[in-house]
């Protein structure tokens, strides 16, 4: 008697695009909450519906699938960001460029949360082969971020006395992990992100009124 492994799948489950993102997704979600060492081939199969054996008609093994993973989770907020910074005009203040860039990180961080927290939650468990084939994509983004920073300080609107690296670093770390307690119960995304935006640029003192 065949396995489930080596049954023969269904021609539904050959079809490409649907059944790859379905993958993706239900292995997204199982790896931002059960890591990558826990999840398995066949968790992931019986969570997007096909038999354990068709995932190999759209990926090579696990470690594919946990790279396609992750290099979405950056493509997505990567792409959110440069859409709304290219959006604005080429007179836009840097504070304006770099707000926008805050709202599109938010926004892809939030609107994608299995692949963007599975990005946080394991990147130090997988394996090294893995993390060094990623780490391209993640490089590229901290190189986006530098390049802006770097431009908003070269006009003076950015405070001289701080690395532009460590600018990067905090602001980034600290959107990152939105994605862990953000609650739209307690407002929208377009007021959360004007308060984190307003927290970046003039910290949590209140001005002199003065």
């Amino acid at each position: 008697m065949k396995s489930n492994k080596d049954a023969k799948p269904s021609k539904n489950e050959l079809d490409g695009p649907a059944t790859r993102e379905r993958v993706l997704l239900e292995a997204a979600r199982l790896f931002r909450h059960h890591g990558y060492a826990a999840t398995t081939l066949r968790a992931v199969a019986d969570a997007a519906g096909v038999k354990a054996g068709s995932i190999y008609y759209h990926f090579e093994s696990k470690e594919q699938i946990l790279g396609q993973v992750l290099d979405k989770g950056i493509t997505i907020v990567a792409n959110a960001v440069r859409t709304r910074i290219e959006a604005l005009p080429e007179s836009a203040l840097w504070r304006d460029r770099i707000a926008a860039g805050i709202e599109g990180h938010l926004w892809g961080m939030l609107h994608y949360g299995d692949f963007t927290s599975a990005n946080i939650r394991i990147y130090g468990q997988i394996p090294t082969s893995a993390k060094n084939r990623h780490r391209v994509v993640r490089r590229a983004y901290a190189d986006y971020w530098d390049q802006l920073f770097e431009s908003a300080l070269a006009s003076g609107e950015l405070r001289p006395d701080t690395s532009t690296a460590m600018i990067r670093l905090f602001v980034i770390g600290a959107l990152n992990w939105t994605v862990e307690w953000y609650n739209p119960q307690r407002g929208s995304f377009q007021d959360f992100s004007r308060q984190i935006t307003a927290i970046v640029f003039d910290g949590i003192l209140a001005h002199d009124k003065a």
